[in-house]
């Protein structure tokens, strides 16, 4: 039966565990999610009504996280929400469950009037939950080129009356890791191989 619940304190070690495999060597050697999600809980721009596990006969199998990022425009800035990580157990992908995590905590933020949320991923998997690229409306990823199109960057508008265009988003603080930092809390895990793919990003 599946199960899908607020994030509590009990869950804490088992959503690292489960959010560390599997990043592990998807987009680089390793991997850091693990590392955001401990962070995030402590800090500032922690949704945590947004934190939500999936369990499937008791066993968390996906966990999804919302935080306050911020757009800057000419004369002001303002929060905006940001979706990830969404993790799903490596045995459960490919089932539709990180859908219905999305789907379900994207109503959650409508119904809690958060006018927009913006997304980092792959826009043939996003595209589906009603997320299209933030370019259209003039808003870029900081640290992209304004002038390129920038589909991994993605928008989706509950209100666009409180949408204002032409700015720039910027991640959370929180997101900004130190190679070092994640190392040294990776020691707190069962050791993995880090391992050079051709389909990655490259390393942190």
């Amino acid at each position: 039966m599946i199960k899908i619940r607020p994030e509590n304190e009990n869950d804490y070690d088992d959503v690292e565990i489960l959010v560390r495999n599997s990043f592990w060597n998807v987009y680089r050697p390793g991997a850091y999610e693990h590392y955001i999600v401990h962070n995030l809980r402590s800090d500032d721009s922690f949704i945590e009504d947004l934190a939500y596990v999936m369990e499937i006969d008791g066993e968390i199998v996906g966990h999804i996280n919302y935080s306050w990022g911020f757009m800057e425009y000419e004369n002001e800035s303002m929060p905006a929400a940001v979706l990830g990580p969404l993790s799903v157990d490596e045995n459960h992908q490919n089932q539709g469950l990180g859908s219905k995590l999305i789907r379900y905590t994207l109503n959650l933020a409508e119904r809690e009037n958060i006018p927009f949320v913006f997304v980092i991923g792959d826009e043939n998997y996003y595209h589906r939950f009603g997320f299209e690229s933030a370019s259209k409306y003039e808003i870029f990823l900081d640290g992209t080129d304004s002038d390129d199109e920038c589909p991994f960057f993605m928008i989706k508008v509950f209100d666009e009356n409180k949408l204002k265009n032409k700015g720039i988003f910027h991640n959370p603080d929180v997101f900004n890791l130190n190679q070092c930092d994640v190392d040294e809390f990776d020691k707190n895990f069962e050791f993995k191989e880090k391992l050079v793919l051709e389909s990655q990003l490259g390393e942190l």
